[in-house]
Parts: structure tokens; sequence; C-alpha cells
């Protein structure tokens, strides 16, 4: 038997491989970075614009919002695996 797996499990698996996926890369980002480097000689546009852009807030380092975003990844994965068994 082939059963339709519901679209709101569907869209729950989208989101949590997404959130998994950016957090992987948030975190390989944060264990692989080197010391923050000044682009601005590089760039006559921009003169001064430093590459150390945070994505989140200093409290917060990459490192851990990438092990957070993980973890949110895998508790939505399984939600959507309980949500699909529950409708069938």
């Amino acid at each position: 038997m082939n059963r339709q797996v519901p679209r709101g499990a569907t869209v729950l698996y989208g989101i949590s491989a997404t959130c998994a996926a950016i957090g992987a890369l948030l975190w390989v980002r944060d264990r692989t970075s080197s010391p923050p480097r000044v682009y601005g000689s590089y760039l006559a546009a921009d003169g001064y614009t430093s590459s150390a852009w945070r994505v989140w807030s200093l409290a917060v380092p990459e490192g851990r919002l990438g092990l957070y975003l993980i973890a949110a990844g895998l508790v939505l994965a399984v939600a959507a695996r309980l949500f699909s068994i529950r409708r069938d």
C-alpha cells in the first residue's frame, strides 16, 4: 500500500531540514573560522567595511546558535514523524 504523507508533515520535514542545514553550516563556520579580517582595502566602494558580521548576537556565539538550530531541526523531524503516524 502506498500511503501519501500529509502536507503538514512534508512542511515540517522541510523546515527541520532547513534548520539543521543552516545550523550545521553555522557550527562548521564557527569551528573553522579564522580571526576576522578587514577586506576594506580590497573594496573601493566600502573602504571601512569589515568581514566580522554577526549572524545572531554577541551573547550567543555562532557555534551555539548552530547547535540550537540542529536541535530544533531534530525536534521538528520527530514532530513531523509523530504527526504523520497520528494521521494514519
